[in-house]
């Protein structure tokens, strides 16, 4: 129930977010929104993180459906439990979702949040993604404390 809670509210609030983008800001533009921590600025993505891959968005929609395919094959088989992996496998596959629905219908992705480090742009998705790779990260470092100390009992 909370991998599927998680999933749906994750892409909810990415595509309302970049639909609100859309209809704020025209491309390029840009707006405060948290002191000078956190601005958006409107930004089209054809390819992958970083703007690698530009043009390539209709193949990382098709990439996204075999990597949501393989998470819910791995719930269904088992091999993703407990509450870390379970957040974290949700966090990604509705990032890759949110992203995907715009890879597949426009060949692009919408980004707009804008860190004061300046270090990219990025959206909801891509922040539910990167939550995912931590929860998966956490999770592995718990397995790892437990083996090596004996545990018994789950640290996630």
């Amino acid at each position: 129930m909370l991998f599927y809670f998680i999933l749906i509210l994750v892409t909810a609030v990415d595509q309302i977010s970049k639909v609100w983008i859309r209809s704020m800001l025209k491309v390029g533009e840009s707006m405060p929104f948290y002191k000078d921590i956190i601005s958006f600025t409107y930004y089209q993505n054809t390819g992958a993180a970083g703007s690698s891959l530009q043009g390539w968005g209709r193949y990382l929609g098709i990439l996204a459906i075999v990597i949501v395919a393989v998470i819910l094959y791995f719930r269904k088989t088992g091999r993703i439990q407990g509450y870390l992996m379970q957040s974290g496998a949700a966090f990604f596959a509705g990032g890759a979702i949110g992203n995907g629905i715009e890879r597949l219908l426009f060949g692009k992705v919408t980004d707009f949040i804008v860190f004061r480090s300046g270090n990219g742009i990025m959206n909801v998705a891509d922040l539910a993604i990167n939550l995912g790779v931590v929860c998966f990260a956490l999770e592995m470092l718990f397995s790892f404390l437990r083996k090596r100390y004996g545990k018994e009992k789950s640290l996630s």
